[in-house]
């Protein structure tokens, strides 16, 4: 063919002026194309019928445009990122984070170093940050504004009717957050001992080790007193306030999470810690890898719960960005309390007048699908975004990835992963990698089970804590459907179908967490027991209250 091709070239006419003609008439566009007709005139018509005819071409290509950067410019941020880490650190201040020593191959797709490494930082915005610059993405935030002035337009107008008067009291949220100095002294309480106990404890293990005729005895005792302050003070302290002075559940809510948070944050850093001094006492190191009570207590206030001596950090603090953040949290606040009184309250004071039927719980769940939705909407906005990254602005923390793009899930795997980004690396390497390391890789399943179930109690355990009852609705869902979902609903569905049934299942979830935990919240108000037991307390009251339904 290519030979054909070359004669037939060779037996055309060799004059050039025929061949220039030839070729400026294939570049030189038709009059008739540009819309000129015969006598030298622009036909408009017929520029307006070519113009539509480009655009709708364009609109044609479009999707297939959008889809294709869609689909690589993930790979090419990663890949940029994977590229920038490996550089050396006077070439960028992202390269100030000393976390890769040796092998610097990672996998790009969720930048994970190998499992002796660590988690990779870097410095990069949030997802939202990024997102709110398009005005589509914007318009949606707005259109989330719009509903919340209509909330308190409904508000004020229901209010003025009913009583003649502007009802601006607050009552919910003032009740939610009663008691709050005593919340305040607990979590000061929380802080200084978290401060100042596991951080005394291991230095002095550290610089006794290699000193100490009998290590092995010498790290039984230091672990035992740890253990005891994670279990005694973290744990049953907080516990006891909050139970002992009745704490309103936000109060409560305040307590019971910062002491998880704690609890992870002490964990993480002895356990980031102890290999490099066990490291230094096999090399016979004369310095003791210790860290200041400075980095220390960076970490208690940075957004993450993986310890590191040092972070990447931004030059700036833009404060005007953190007023920002910390004026949206409000907002969700306000949010929130408009959503329970308007769409929560009427629910289930209409309830508790009817008698109790499959009939009313199934209405109770579907009419209950939108305000739980919303609810976790403005939970992950208020806190994933707005909170944990004005505290890293204020600190100058590079590292925004609080969460991905756990929207876009088409599974339940890929939705746990990106949902919670800070929670999700703490449990995967200190959990699910450290039940691999001690236990082999063959027990995968098994690791994942011991995931599912640390993260099922303990979200159980706060829940319970800050309602004042047990009502194991979240345990069984999150332990048992949730686990199901991982494993049926894997990473190898890919379709745009598995989004719609991610998001159906989180959509009745929700209704069903919010319908269950409020008729029993109503239950125990309407039926009060006058010296209740042990037993009391964790028997579902919704189940014999008459007065509820």
């Amino acid at each position: 063919m290519v030979g054909e091709e070359t004669t037939s070239l060779r037996k055309r006419p060799s004059r050039s002026g025929e061949n220039f003609e030839e070729k400026e008439d294939e570049r030189k566009p038709s009059e008739e194309s540009l819309g000129i007709s015969s006598n030298g005139r622009i036909d408009i018509k017929q520029l307006m019928a070519k113009k539509l005819r480009l655009t709708a071409e364009a609109e044609e290509l479009k999707p297939f445009f959008m889809k294709e950067v869609g689909s690589h410019f993930d790979d090419f941020v990663n890949n940029l990122i994977e590229k920038s880490t490996s550089l050396d650190s006077g070439g960028c201040a992202i390269t100030s984070f000393s976390v890769l020593e040796g092998d610097k191959n990672h996998r790009a797709k969720d930048l994970r170093a190998p499992p002796e490494h660590g988690k990779i930082f870097v410095v990069r915005r949030s997802l939202l940050d990024e997102l709110f610059e398009v005005d589509h993405i914007r318009t949606i935030y707005h259109m989330f504004i719009a509903l919340l002035i209509l909330f308190i337009l409904s508000t004020l107008v229901v209010d003025y009717i009913d009583e003649g008067r502007l009802v601006l009291e607050f009552n919910l949220i003032s009740y939610a957050f009663g008691k709050f100095p005593i919340a305040m002294w607990t979590w000061w309480t929380m802080f200084l001992s978290t401060l100042s106990i596991p951080y005394f404890l291991f230095q002095h293990w550290a610089r006794g080790y290699s000193q100490s005729s009998h290590p092995v005895v010498h790290c039984l005792i230091h672990g035992f007193l740890f253990m005891g302050f994670l279990i005694g003070v973290l744990g049953l302290g907080p516990t006891y306030v909050a139970l002992a002075y009745t704490l309103p559940p936000a109060s409560r809510s305040i307590v019971i999470l910062e002491q998880i948070r704690f609890i992870m944050k002490a964990y993480s850093f002895v356990r980031e810690n102890v290999p490099r001094v066990l490291n230094s006492a096999k090399e016979k190191s004369k310095t003791v890898p210790v860290p200041t009570v400075n980095q220390y207590l960076y970490f208690l206030f940075a957004p993450t719960l993986i310890y590191r001596d040092n972070y990447p950090r931004t030059p700036t603090v833009r404060w005007g960005y953190v007023a920002m953040q910390f004026l949206q949290v409000f907002g969700c606040l306000f949010y929130m309390y408009y959503i329970f009184e308007r769409l929560c309250t009427p629910l289930f004071r209409n309830i508790k007048q009817e008698p109790f039927s499959a009939r009313v719980l199934v209405l109770c769940v579907f009419n209950s699908i939108l305000p739980g939705v919303l609810i976790l909407f403005l939970m992950f906005f208020a806190f994933l975004h707005c909170w944990l990254n004005a505290f890293a602005e204020m600190l100058c923390f590079g590292d925004r990835m609080f969460y991905r793009d756990w929207w876009n899930s088409t599974s339940y795997s890929n939705y746990y992963r990106t949902w919670n980004v800070v929670v999700h690396d703490w449990l995967y390497y200190y959990a699910y990698k450290d039940f691999l390391w001690f236990f082999t890789k063959r027990f995968k399943w098994a690791a994942m089970l011991a995931v599912f179930a640390v993260s099922a109690v303990v979200h159980e355990y706060a829940l319970a804590v800050c309602l004042n009852f047990f009502y194991p609705v979240l345990f069984v869902l999150f332990m048992f459907f949730g686990m199901a979902f991982n494993f049926i609903v894997n990473d190898s569905r890919k379709r745009p179908f598995w989004n719609v049934m991610v998001w159906t299942s989180l959509f009745a979830g929700n209704g069903v967490i919010l319908c269950f935990y409020s008729q029993e919240w109503y239950a125990r108000q309407h039926c009060p027991l006058k010296n209740p037991t042990f037993l009391d307390y964790i028997r579902p009251r919704s189940w014999t209250c008459r007065y509820v339904f």
